[in-house]
């Protein structure tokens, strides 16, 4: 028996008045949340989720999030989280691809149509049978005429809940990644992955009961789910929770909270530290910041240098992937660190390079990046294919090209895959170019990733145009965002008349690259 809930359910035994989720002037205790997750496995099971059945959740950085995923797990189902940016095509797919028998959406906010997308997707999907909308405060009744909310799910449900028996090789979460071609995929992470990941988490970073972590990170996104959530209800944290991150907002909660500990992407400590305003006491968040982590993408070693300059604090570096539980690497506390790297491998997973025939190649020489350990997902979900091309002789193959230096220091090169990393969050060029075709006007479309300073890569589609036809770039950006997730649109269109390509036909990135 373990059942990944038991982060939570030790914490709010040990903790129980303690503030678990902090949002606004809303303060939520380990033994508020623990109740309200265990009335959501109740509803679950009286509705008739059986062990193993899949839920999808979209939901911004609120206390429902944790109080969903918990109770979720709770009753023995899975967790499949989604981008709160899908739309409802994406939404329909993705309910169907991971079986999905139950969803729960929220409402949206700041201008985020998440109930209108979610629930024309939820209508599409084949298996997904109950659709939950979670409320403002879940006695609200439901903005949609007959459909449930959670609060109803949620009603007459005892706070005590018998948590289903679950082993560790069941699988915990479903979490959608992909590869560079296709549609994203979802990896399956066991209980044993995720419960094993969250302790070592917060075996890297050392917080305390005593101690304050602000999410601004996503929870849909295995960094903020795992690293952050799950790491700090087994800690028994403080947590804050930032639905998007503004700069100004994120140096108020520091200042007002006390925060100990921040996580981030590159992007967000760009933001951080190009924010001018001087009406915050940075000396005061500085004195109270034990440590940042930044993860998702590579942090630039001047944007590090200069961040901890300024806010006199260390920021630790990590490397991981949905497929890793997450973690892999990290610049650990007794290992020391190096501003540049990705760090060693942590507690119980083994990292080498290799070349293209598995064969492990020497100090300082360039190659794939593989690992294996108890954090290697238990595979795609349906994806026999895939996986027998991802993980080979129990070792994952990121398909990212690396260097380990001679202290044993790891570091990211370049990508094999061209997969575009924006703000931390991936974009699959094929996904966005499958988007563009069927626009009257296009012809061909190729989609790379080109240097930003703001968000370290952004989207650039260069297209050919059909004969006789004309669109215009602004025209062409519009209409892609309207049948994206906004993350993944192009901002750049460069219209050319015929694309490189080899001599077999396959369009040659690289060349675009060089452009």
């Amino acid at each position: 028996m373990l059942n990944l809930s038991v982060l939570l359910e030790d914490s709010a035994r040990r903790y129980p008045t303690k503030d678990a989720f902090v949002f606004m002037d809303t303060h939520l205790n380990y033994a508020q949340i623990n109740g309200a997750a265990n009335q959501i496995a109740n509803g679950l099971k009286a509705m008739g989720i059986q062990p193993g059945d899949k839920v999808a959740l979209s939901c911004l950085n609120l206390p429902y999030f944790p109080m969903i995923y918990f109770g979720i797990l709770k009753a023995g189902a899975v967790v499949v989280p989604l981008s709160v940016l899908l739309k409802r095509d994406e939404v329909e797919y993705h309910l169907n691809d991971s079986d999905a028998k139950a969803y729960f959406c929220f409402l949206g906010a700041q201008g985020l149509p998440m109930l209108e997308e979610g629930y024309a997707g939820f209508q599409k999907a084949d298996k997904c049978k109950d659709f939950f909308v979670i409320t403002a405060k879940p006695t609200d009744a439901s903005p949609l005429e007959g459909v449930k909310t959670m609060g109803m799910l949620m009603g007459g449900q005892s706070p005590v809940a018998d948590t289903v028996a679950t082993s560790p090789d069941d699988t915990a979460v479903i979490i959608y990644t992909s590869g560079t071609t296709g549609r994203p995929k979802g990896a399956e992470l066991t209980h044993s992955n995720l419960t094993l990941n969250s302790i070592l988490s917060a075996n890297l970073y050392e917080p305390t009961s005593e101690d304050t972590l602000l999410i601004v990170l996503p929870l849909f996104h295995i960094f903020a789910m795992v690293v952050l959530m799950n790491a700090g209800v087994y800690k028994g944290t403080k947590n804050i929770l930032l639905p998007r991150f503004d700069a100004e907002a994120v140096l108020g909660l520091m200042q007002k909270h006390k925060v100990t500990f921040f996580a981030g992407v590159p992007t967000m400590y760009w933001g951080l530290l190009n924010y001018q305003n001087e009406k915050f006491d940075l000396e005061a968040i500085s004195g109270n910041l034990k440590k940042c982590l930044s993860g998702g993408a590579s942090l630039p070693v001047k944007v590090l240098e200069d961040f901890e300059a300024k806010f006199k604090v260390e920021i630790l570096e990590g490397y991981g992937m949905s497929e890793g539980s997450p973690v892999v690497t990290f610049n650990q506390v007794e290992t020391g660190r190096k501003p540049g790297s990705i760090g060693t491998p942590v507690w119980g997973v083994e990292v080498k390079i290799v070349d293209e025939n598995d064969k492990e190649v020497p100090v300082g020489e360039k190659g794939e990046i593989v690992y294996r350990g108890h954090n290697v997902m238990k595979g795609y979900y349906n994806k026999p294919e895939a996986n027998a091309k991802t993980i080979v002789d129990g070792w994952l193959h990121s398909g990212d090209v690396g260097v380990m230096d001679e202290d044993g220091f790891f570091y990211v090169v370049d990508r094999t895959k061209d997969m575009v990393i924006r703000g931390g969050l991936n974009i699959y060029p094929r996904e966005v170019e499958d988007v563009m075709m069927k626009h009257e006007a296009v012809s061909l479309v190729a989609v790379i990733g080109v240097p930003d300073e703001q968000f370290g890569e952004e989207i650039k589609a260069y297209v050919v145009l059909k004969e006789g036809t004309s669109v215009a770039e602004r025209e062409l950006i519009a209409w892609t965002k309207e049948r994206i997730a906004a993350y993944k649109y192009p901002r750049m269109v460069e219209f050319l008349e015929a694309l490189p390509q080899s001599a077999t036909g396959k369009i040659l990135k690289k060349e675009l690259r060089k452009l």
